[in-house]
């Protein structure tokens, strides 16, 4: 297994920055996701890993060792690429056997490492098929089966679960992350489902226009985004952003003031979860404009005096209707508060509904 260190990384496409002055540690035996919409350079970072992009500045380095100038088949990794990228031609077992020969070993290891291989992924029995022959499911074992041959010292994975239907890849999931555990390969997820990443990865990455805007656990992520493109990110459905200004301890927005203790003055966003959001007796004044049922759950879109917010609520069967006038709350340790000029997090300062302060001091 292998320590990477990626030190200073710049990666240019003709004069075009793809990837900008990255820092990244990825433990040996981890499990790191790389997450970020399309264009964010996770894609062009897992190629410098793979040794298919060379960077333009910096140092990437494996145990130590600076790799930028040593050759894709001489980095001993292992990749799977979202297309799979099985010969057609070949037999399941050509395939996995592939990357063999490029190294010097006999027919008789390669046999068995690669049956090994397969016995690992569960696509044991179609040895002898074609790609054209297998289901989507099985050609993404094939090719993990393909990656994992060589005993690589590092496993990347670019979107290898996009191509599958839901429940396939809820299955995936589960045996990707039982793989990972059962090898202690370092491996590196590249992917833009934040879910997938949350699920699988011991440590996430989140990117955005080629910059890391925050590495670590999905509960960091979740409760404590370091600005506000990752709090917006991460969270199905999105988070609620409610602009306003804080003046002599006030958050104000509109006609609303909420207490905002330990805040100096200025420009600030509020940031409300839809999950932390409560209908309650009383709180503030909304009225109901569109129901979603989720299945176990709701989400509602209530207009209200900080804008139109959405709100979720455990339960199979929705108990409001569009035009139902209701009464919302939230407490203030679950709502995030970001500079309105940086728009990274401020730490403390948490908005109090003034109603339950009320009820507090009673």
């Amino acid at each position: 297994m292998a320590r990477i260190e990626l030190v200073g990384i710049d990666k240019s496409f003709d004069g075009i920055a793809a990837v900008k002055e990255l820092d990244l540690t990825i433990e040996d035996g981890s499990f790191t996701a790389i997450l970020g919409p399309s264009g964010c350079g996770k894609t062009t970072t897992l190629l410098m890993l793979a040794g298919i992009y060379t960077p333009t500045r910096g140092e990437i380095r494996f145990d130590g060792q600076v790799v930028n100038e040593v050759e894709p088949r001489d980095r001993n990794v292992g990749v799977v690429f979202q297309s799979y990228a099985l010969y057609p031609h070949m037999t399941v077992r050509d395939n996995i056997l592939f990357p063999l020969r490029m190294k010097r070993i006999g027919a008789e290891r390669a046999r068995v490492q690669a049956e090994q291989a397969a016995r690992l992924v569960h696509v044991e029995s179609l040895l002898e098929r074609k790609p054209d022959q297998l289901s989507g499911g099985q050609q993404q074992r094939v090719a993990l089966a393909r990656a994992l041959v060589k005993e690589p010292q590092l496993l990347l994975l670019d979107e290898p679960l996009s191509n599958l239907d839901a429940a396939l890849r809820l299955a995936m999931r589960g045996e990707i992350k039982a793989l990972q555990r059962q090898l202690a390969i370092t491996t590196v997820l590249v992917t833009h489902d934040q879910i997938e990443a949350m699920t699988v990865a011991d440590r996430i990455v989140c990117m955005s226009e080629g910059r890391v805007q925050q590495a670590g656990t999905h509960e960091d992520l979740y409760r404590r985004p370091a600005n506000r493109f990752v709090a917006g990110f991460i969270g199905t459905p999105s988070i609620n952003f409610v602009e306003g200004s804080v003046a002599g301890g006030q958050f104000r927005t509109g006609n609303v003031e909420l207490p905002c203790p330990d805040v100096r003055d200025g420009r600030y966003v509020l940031g409300l979860r839809p999950e932390f959001l409560r209908f309650a007796a009383a709180g503030l004044p909304a009225s109901i404009v569109q129901v979603e049922p989720m299945g176990r759950e709701t989400f509602f879109l209530a207009k209200s005096p900080l804008g139109t917010l959405g709100v979720i609520e455990p339960g199979t069967h929705p108990r409001h209707r569009p035009g139902d006038a209701v009464a919302l709350t939230f407490d203030g340790p679950d709502t995030l508060l970001f500079d309105g000029i940086g728009s990274l997090r401020v730490d403390g300062g948490y908005v109090w509904p003034r109603w339950e302060a009320e009820q507090r001091e009673q």
